[in-house]
């Protein structure tokens, strides 16, 4: 399997498509890589619609808190009126920072931690702080901060205890919620890498598909190569000598002129046969196949035949104005094209209808069609190599056609391809 290289200049993937309002804009950001220049540097993804409804939420939730503290503290005899709206000052100041948890979560989270034992009203902007630094921070950061506030939090409770609450059932409640807080945030954190991290397993695929495909072209190629070398070679050997003999040897009688002109001309028409059966026979997808009569379009019948009788259904339409008059090569290129959408029908679709049509006249070309609808159920995956479409394409466009293959509208498949003919 060829290696992935991370290349800065290679094409990325496909922009981000989905409905993006239903997105957190960090991970729409990390997504969105369809190799447009960034804005400006430092900037920050602009928020989307679900952005500004959890900020929305996150900040109804601790003014709730802080409201429902503010309360406990205004009706706490043992609180001066002074420090009493210090604290509510301090508790609004950090409700309004919670509008910076995306710009600064970890600053945010150290400061509303300091700032837990001065003002109690603080305490739902504070879990909101900690819940956004696990989302937004590796685990090391949560843990100083969130250990710091679990420390801190026994000689808060000592300092003001929570009315109506004894001391124990305070503390291991406000402990429940700060985990909960922390831990909710980790599982947002992790959903979110996995679907990063699954978004960058598709992207390897697509890129490693990509080189086998290429790796596959490149070898076709290197295959027509090599047999042009070793069928033509022979013969463009015989066609120079005898044209170089004519050059040098001007004063040779016109029986021997006439007899080199003979063998020059039955070599270029050899070669030129070669040539054509070598782009015809090309990849024909068995290695013994040169030694034995090569199949047109009159053994399509057979081929279906063929299928019928492994259990296929298969429904063929042969709308050729003259059979016979299909050059050799184009219809061998047609009964290759039927042969490997039956294989894969077979192996993708079983049990599926497959629905054969080949058409065309002299002049117009030849139009070959192979489609099959969805298969009923799920269907086990069947290993192979999926360069078969590959071949198939390089074969028709070597023979001067064009091949296009894909999924249809209602989950089934096609492959439709044209050859000249005329």
């Amino acid at each position: 399997m060829p290696t992935v290289k991370d290349d800065s200049t290679a094409p990325h993937g496909p922009a981000f498509t989905g409905r993006r309002w239903l997105f957190p804009s960090a991970v729409i950001d990390e997504l969105d890589t369809d190799g447009t220049p960034p804005g400006r540097p430092g900037r920050r993804p602009r928020r989307t619609a679900r952005d500004w409804v959890v900020d929305i939420t996150c900040f109804l939730i601790s003014a709730l808190i802080g409201l429902a503290s503010a309360e406990t503290v205004s009706g706490d005899p043992g609180v001066p009126p002074g420090l009493a709206v210090a604290d509510q000052a301090l508790g609004a100041l950090a409700c309004a920072a919670v509008w910076l948890r995306r710009r600064h979560p970890v600053a945010l989270a150290a400061a509303l931690t300091a700032l837990g034992p001065v003002s109690v009203t603080a305490g739902g902007a504070g879990l909101v702080a900690l819940f956004t630094l696990a989302v937004h921070r590796p685990f090391r950061y949560v843990a100083w901060i969130g250990g710091a506030s679990l420390v801190l939090m026994p000689f808060v409770l000592w300092l003001r205890p929570e009315p109506g609450l004894p001391y124990a059932a305070a503390v291991v409640l406000t402990a429940l919620l700060t985990l909960s807080a922390i831990g909710w945030g980790m599982f947002v954190r992790s959903k979110r890498q996995l679907m990063l991290s699954l978004r960058d397993r598709a992207r390897r695929a697509e890129t490693e598909a990509r080189l086998r495909a290429e790796q596959a072209q490149r070898l076709a190629r290197e295959a027509i190569a090599r047999e042009m070398h070793d069928v033509l070679a022979h013969r463009l050997t015989l066609l120079s000598v005898h044209a170089g003999a004519l050059e040098f040897r001007p004063d040779a009688s016109r029986e021997e002129i006439a007899r080199a002109a003979g063998v020059i001309r039955e070599s270029a028409h050899e070669a030129l046969q070669d040539l054509r059966e070598i782009i015809g026979v090309l990849r024909a997808g068995e290695p013994d196949d040169a030694g034995r009569p090569q199949p047109t379009l009159g053994a399509l019948d057979t081929l279906v035949a063929e299928s019928r009788q492994a259990g296929m259904k298969v429904t063929l339409v042969h709308q050729v104005a003259d059979p016979a008059a299909v050059p050799a090569s184009v219809g061998r290129t047609a009964y290759r094209i039927v042969q490997e959408g039956l294989t894969n029908a077979r192996k993708h679709a079983p049990g599926a209808e497959v629905t054969v049509r080949v058409l065309g006249a002299r002049g117009d070309g030849l139009t070959v069609l192979v489609a099959n609808p969805a298969p009923d159920g799920d269907v086990p995956p069947v290993p192979g190599s999926g360069q078969g479409l590959i071949g198939l394409t390089e074969r028709a466009t070597l023979a001067g056609g064009r091949l296009e293959h894909g999924p249809r509208g209602d989950g089934g498949f096609e492959v439709r391809a044209w050859l000249p003919w005329g």
